[in-house]
């Protein structure tokens, strides 16, 4: 399978319709792409549900996503934090919807989408607010809460180079979500430093397989 290589984001992001699940690579602005972000909000989509690490940092990035008001709900594990005032305000307000969701287990019910795993059960949340009125199960002793996977119709991803089929590596801690997002998500676009000839990437170093990619961007800002 080969990724299209877009002009630009406008190209990259062009079909995401309202009421869409994004999920959104990112371990606060390590990896996160920004691009395409500025690119969804100029499509216009709305209605979002968005799935992320983070709720924004500062005023760029997914906290300006967060800023249009179209997002209407957002699945986090980290949405308060000293430069997330855009997500604070909105939810303060009653304008966003919140599912906090462990760490961990945000990443696992996205790879469990992509394997095709229905249900698993984590012990990660049993006994706090996060769990309350769910599904448990004692199993060796342990008490377990059933989790759903997480999937997506758009994943939004950055990496930091491509092939020109969509083979992608990633660079140090940006290589965060992005890995399990591509598996998660029905369109998966890519926002890359560097593009390169098919075959200049080490197949024992590539992280996501061109199978899982649609679209792929070089970001205008890279060096």
């Amino acid at each position: 399978m080969r990724a299209r290589i877009c002009a630009d984001a406008d190209e990259a992001v062009a079909g995401i319709e309202d009421g869409s699940t994004v999920l959104v690579g990112g371990f606060g602005m390590a990896g996160m792409p920004v691009e395409l972000i500025d690119a969804v909000i100029r499509q216009g989509a709305k209605d979002l549900t968005v799935v992320s690490n983070n709720a924004g940092n500062g005023d760029t990035g997914l906290a300006a996503l967060l800023a249009t008001g179209r997002v209407r709900k957002i699945i986090c594990s980290f949405p308060r934090q000293s430069d997330s005032w855009v997500f604070d305000g909105l939810y303060r307000e009653g304008r966003i919807e919140l599912d906090v969701v462990p760490q961990g287990n945000l990443a696992e019910r996205m790879r469990a989408s992509g394997a095709g795993i229905g249900a698993f059960y984590s012990p990660t949340g049993v006994g706090t607010l996060l769990t309350e009125g769910r599904e448990t199960r004692e199993i060796d002793g342990r008490t377990y809460v059933l989790e759903y996977p997480i999937k997506g119709d758009v994943a939004l991803i950055g990496a930091h180079r491509a092939d020109r089929i969509g083979n992608l590596v990633y660079r140090k801690t940006a290589r965060n979500f992005g890995p399990v997002m591509a598996t998660a998500a029905d369109l998966v676009v890519a926002q890359v430093h560097e593009i390169v000839e098919t075959g200049e990437i080490d197949p024992e170093a590539v992280v996501t397989p061109s199978i899982y990619v649609d679209r792929v961007v070089r970001a205008v800002s890279a060096a």
